[in-house]
């Protein structure tokens, strides 16, 4: 489970654990020694494939462990099963001390101070030269003065509410003071660089000659070995509707596919074949990828302006009562979209606004609560469709659970970039038992769930996940 505990201030989730739990483990089928052919584990089609990968539970799991199976072939032949087990790289979780302390956050702010004065100094000199004075600008800018009016009505909330499911995690001994356990040496971790570029590889998508509106199926990974090839990808819901985890190679890249989960690989400028998927979702939870500075000054990955987001078609996608979640960064500007243009223009009806208070696993912040520069904590704005032209009595009989307002997400966040909390076992709450669930602007796929965006299954790269000793 992911929740750790719930009070009545929110949850403290343990996001690595709702990783693990989805039991990846890769099954390979190797022609047994008996047999004169070589292994035969995968079957390529230009440069995808897919091999089988097992999500049976830990029993299961024993038994095919301690035993070699040799199931009999159409062509006569036994085959070996190998299990890979992956876990994901707890590595990664690994922030046991805040990014940011208080004593650096008052030395770095300072530092800032004298960069901005040498700034202003430089700009000063620049016009003096030209003829023309500049004073130096003290106050506050309207998006500042709104940023700290906010932190101002919420801070009470976040420091008691984080306060309270923190003192639970050191009970249950979840989070441990840093004296006692972490080790704040290790070396930094190497990880994947930009090793799938799928958003490059959806734009190259768009010049392929079979992208057009046609009306195709969803693409089902069922049997082993299914072969498919990139045009398929990109241009059609990929489903594994089985019981087991597949492995697709793309470009040279090996990705993990959950159980019961399903994908599009594709930009904002390619949704159809999600709107002809024939399906409509109690839950939508948005990740927009916002326009800031910061983005733009790194060119991490491309981001879409407010007109562009509006036009995402969340009403088709929506079921009746669909719950909508969006985060949203902390600028005012962003925040007040939403509640003011983007969900009115979706017949969206705020219900709810919770936030996702970051903190390391000695229980404390990982940015000052105060940061004038990074808080320690995101907002999440819920809310559901209004049914405009929904008939009384046909609906009188459906009861849709209330959002509580003002909860706490609080955890341990992953240090790769924009890698969210699970809410899946927070929502199920809130939504009917066999709810269709949808991420859009997802980096990852969970069982259960449909998910869309041009870096759908970045998270889902190998490289993430380590493979523990293999046994037949």
């Amino acid at each position: 489970m992911s929740v750790v505990h719930q009070l009545s201030s929110g949850w403290l989730l343990d996001h690595l654990s709702f990783i693990n739990k989805i039991n990846y483990q890769v099954h390979q089928h190797h022609e047994s020694c008996c047999s004169k052919n070589k292994p035969t584990s995968s079957v390529h089609l230009d440069s995808l494939h897919v091999d089988s990968v097992s999500s049976f539970g830990s029993s299961a799991i024993l038994i095919a462990s301690d035993s070699t199976i040799k199931p009999e072939n159409s062509d006569g032949r036994n085959y070996e099963i190998f299990i890979q087990k992956y876990t994901f790289r707890s590595e990664l979780f690994n922030v046991t001390i805040p990014y940011i302390t208080s004593a650096s956050h008052k030395e770095c702010q300072q530092n800032n101070e004298r960069a901005d004065l040498m700034n202003d100094v430089k700009k000063e000199i620049s016009i003096s030269t030209i003829g023309k004075k500049r004073k130096r600008c003290v106050v506050f800018n309207q998006g500042e003065l709104d940023a700290m009016e906010y932190h101002t009505k919420i801070r009470g909330l976040i420091l008691d509410g984080s306060s309270q499911l923190i003192q639970e995690g050191f009970k249950s001994g979840f989070l441990h003071p840093l004296s006692e356990k972490w080790d704040t040496s290790s070396d930094p971790i190497p990880l994947p660089l930009d090793t799938c570029n799928l958003s490059k590889l959806c734009e190259m998508a768009k010049h392929l000659p079979s992208l057009n509106e046609m009306e195709l199926p969803a693409l089902q990974l069922i049997e082993d070995n299914v072969s498919i090839t990139e045009q398929n990808l990109f241009s059609q819901v990929v489903e594994n509707s089985s019981s087991f985890t597949k492995m697709i190679t793309l470009m040279g890249q090996k990705y993990l596919l959950p159980p019961k989960s399903s994908f599009l690989l594709s930009d904002i400028s390619c949704m159809y074949p999600l709107l002809n998927y024939k399906k409509t979702y109690d839950v939508i939870v948005i990740d927009p990828p916002w326009q800031n500075k910061s983005v733009k000054r790194s060119n991490r990955y491309s981001y879409l302006s407010p007109l562009q987001i509006k036009q995402i078609p969340v009403p088709k996608l929506a079921a009746p009562n669909c719950l909508v979640i969006t985060w949203v960064t902390n600028r005012q500007k962003h925040l007040r979209f939403v509640k003011e243009e983007l969900y009115p223009s979706w017949s969206v009806e705020i219900v709810a606004e919770w936030h996702w208070v970051k903190i390391t696993k000695s229980g404390e912040f990982v940015f000052p609560l105060d940061s004038p520069h990074k808080k320690p904590y995101e907002v999440l704005i819920l809310g559901r469709i209004r049914e405009e032209t929904a008939l009384p009595l046909r609906n009188a009989d459906v009861k849709v659970p209330s959002i509580p307002d003002h909860k706490l997400i609080v955890s341990v966040p992953c240090t790769l970039h924009s890698h969210k909390p699970p809410l899946a076992e927070i929502l199920k709450d809130f939504i009917k038992p066999d709810g269709e669930c949808l991420e859009l602007f997802a980096r990852n796929l969970l069982p259960g769930w449909t998910s869309w965006g041009n870096e759908v299954l970045k998270f889902q790269h190998v490289d993430y996940f380590i493979a523990l000793a293999s046994r037949s």
